[in-house]
């Protein structure tokens, strides 16, 4: 497959740069910085910010299936997310986005505890609803992950929709390269298009 992803060189975008040249897909990377990348033959970098409507345009032109592990870097101004949301989707690309639980659709079912900790992160919360809404909109996945950790990916993985996720920040707790994973596995066999799915490590 040929796969476009956001953020290439973030903690998860790296994971799933990775891990999709580990399965044997034809990659364009794309990040601001490209230089942390890995080496190889189906990897493709294109330097971009989402904030530079031309330059992320022409980098996301042609694109068949997206995925973004884009974030708020530190020092940064919310409304990246919804900026790269709006890029991904005018590509025209089938979009899997990564959002946050226990925000937008996933707060009704959060627990007290889980909305309380993300309360700290103010007009971020709006920038990654926003995202997610533009996302939703458009028939892409949008995973809702827990807190997120540097555990190894989990065998024993799976992806679950709002309606059965649990409420447990201990179980919701899942690594990063466990995200990209369930990230991958719904690029090759979609389950949850315009859903939020919710990854989990078992």
């Amino acid at each position: 497959m040929r796969l476009t992803i956001l953020a290439a060189t973030g903690p998860t975008g790296l994971a799933l740069t990775r891990q999709a040249l580990d399965r044997g897909h034809t990659v364009t990377a794309v990040a601001r910085t490209p230089d942390p990348l890995p080496r190889s033959s189906l990897l493709t970098a294109v330097a971009a910010d989402v904030f530079d409507t031309e330059a992320i345009t022409a980098a996301l032109d042609g694109s068949e299936i997206l995925l973004s592990g884009l974030g708020v870097p530190k020092g940064q101004k919310p409304g990246v997310l919804a900026a790269g949301a709006r890029a991904a989707v005018a590509s025209g690309a089938r979009v899997i986005w990564l959002g946050a639980y226990g925000t937008g659709p996933s707060a009704a079912v959060a627990s007290v505890l889980n909305r309380l900790v993300l309360k700290g992160l103010g007009a971020e919360i709006a920038d990654k609803e926003a995202s997610d809404a533009t996302v939703l909109a458009a028939g892409g996945t949008v995973f809702h992950a827990g807190p997120l950790s540097r555990q190894p990916l989990s065998p024993a993985r799976r992806a679950v929709g709002l309606d059965t996720s649990p409420k447990s920040l201990l179980r919701l707790r899942v690594s990063r390269e466990t995200v990209a994973a369930a990230m991958l596995d719904e690029a090759e066999h979609p389950r949850f298009a315009g859903r939020v799915a919710v990854p989990l490590m078992r």
